[in-house]
C-alpha cells in the first residue's frame, strides 16, 4: 500500500512533515517584527493572510506560537525556538543561493599568453586547473610583447626579453632552458654521436630550423652552451610554434624550450641530444597590481607555479 502524503509523521521512512515554506516565511517575519500587520506590509500580503499562515502552523503543531495581547503579539517559548530554527534555515538557504549565483555569474579570468607557450604548454595543462578550480572560469588570449592592462585581460604570461614600462606586479614562473631538438628517429641524420662519453655534434648538413619571432634562438643557445652551430642548411618559418612542429615532422633541428617540448620528449616523439641550458630569460605572470589573497588570480598563480616545476 502506498501513500501520496510524502513526509507523513507516521511514515516508515522517518521523515518529519514540516509546515509549508510560505507559512514559515510569514511566521518568521511576524516573529522578527512582533506584529502581524508589519509582517504583512513587509511581505506585501494582507494582515489576514499572515494571521492564517501562523494559525496553520499552530494547528499543525498543536501549540501556541504567539501570545496575542490587544494589538500586539509576543513569542511563546516554543515560538521562540521555532523562530530561531526557521531563521537559521532560511539564512543557510539564502547563503547557498547567493554563492551559487555568484559562481554562475563570475566573470571569466582573461589571460594573455605568448602564442607558442599558450599552445604547447598552457592549453594542454589547463584541464587540470579547471578540474581543481571549477569555480574559476578562464578565457585565454594569444598575445606577446609589452603588456598594457585595461585592454580586456586580467593577467599576462610573458618572457622578460623586452622592456616593460609602468609599474606591474610580477611573479617569476620558470627560467627558460633551451636546446636543439629533432624527431627521435632522425637523431642519426642530424648529429654525429662521436665516441662514448662525448656529446654529439651537429652535422654540417643538418637543417637548422629558424623562426621570425625568435631570430637569434640558435645564436643565443650556441653562446650559452659554448657550442658551435655551423650547419650550412637552414629553413625559416613565420612563427616559433611552426618551427617546433617542423622538428616533430622530421624536417630539421629546432631550438626547443624545455617547458614547450617536455611532453614530446617524454612521449618519445622528440629527442634533445645536447640537453638544455638556461638562456638568461624567465617567464613571468604579470598583474596590474599585487594579487589578492585569496581569490581567482591567487588560485591561478599557485597552480602555474606548481605545474612550472
Amino acid at each position: 500500500m502506498s501513500s501520496d502524503d510524502i513526509g507523513e509523521s507516521t511514515s516508515h521512512n522517518g521523515v518529519i512533515r514540516t509546515p509549508p515554506l510560505a507559512a514559515l516565511r510569514c511566521f518568521e517575519m511576524a516573529a522578527r517584527l512582533e506584529s502581524f500587520s508589519r509582517a504583512a506590509d513587509a511581505l506585501n500580503l494582507t494582515h489576514g493572510a499572515v494571521s492564517r499562515a501562523v494559525r496553520l502552523i499552530e494547528d499543525d503543531l498543536q501549540v501556541e506560537l504567539f501570545e496575542r495581547r490587544s494589538r500586539r503579539v509576543f513569542l511563546t517559548d516554543v515560538g521562540r525556538k521555532l523562530a530561531g530554527a526557521v531563521r537559521e534555515g532560511f539564512g543557510l538557504v539564502e547563503t547557498a543561493v547567493r554563492d551559487i549565483r555568484n559562481t554562475a555569474q563570475a566573470p571569466a579570468l582573461v589571460i594573455s599568453c605568448e602564442p607558442t607557450l599558450l599552445m604547447r604548454w598552457l592549453i594542454p595543462q589547463l584541464p587540470d586547473f579547471q578540474q581543481r578550480h571549477p569555480d574559476v572560469p578562464v578565457h585565454l588570449v594569444a598575445g606577446g610583447g609589452p603588456v598594457t592592462f585595461g585592454r580586456g585581460y586580467d593577467l599576462a604570461i610573458r618572457r622578460n626579453d623586452f622592456v616593460q614600462a609602468g609599474a606591474i606586479h610580477s611573479v617569476a614562473l620558470f627560467r627558460e632552458r633551451t636546446g636543439p631538438v629533432c624527431r627521435a628517429d632522425k637523431v642519426a641524420s642530424f648529429f654525429d654521436c662521436g665516441q662514448a662519453g662525448e656529446l654529439p655534434q651537429l652535422q654540417q648538413d643538418a637543417v637548422l630550423l629558424h623562426t621570425r619571432t625568435r631570430p637569434d634562438a640558435w645564436e643565443t643557445w650556441a653562446r650559452c652552451a659554448s657550442r658551435p652551430c655551423e650547419a650550412r642548411h637552414s629553413q625559416s618559418f613565420e612563427h616559433f610554434y611552426i618551427s617546433l612542429q617542423a622538428a616533430v615532422a622530421g624536417i630539421g633541428v629546432a631550438i626547443g624550450p624545455w617547458q614547450l617540448v617536455r611532453d614530446d620528449l617524454e612521449s618519445g616523439i622528440l629527442a634533445a641530444p645536447l640537453g638544455f641550458v638556461e638562456d638568461g630569460t624567465t617567464y613571468h605572470l604579470l598583474a596590474p597590481t599585487e594579487i589578492e589573497e585569496p581569490g581567482p588570480q591567487a588560485k591561478l598563480r599557485d597552480w602555474l607555479l606548481a605545474v612550472a616545476r
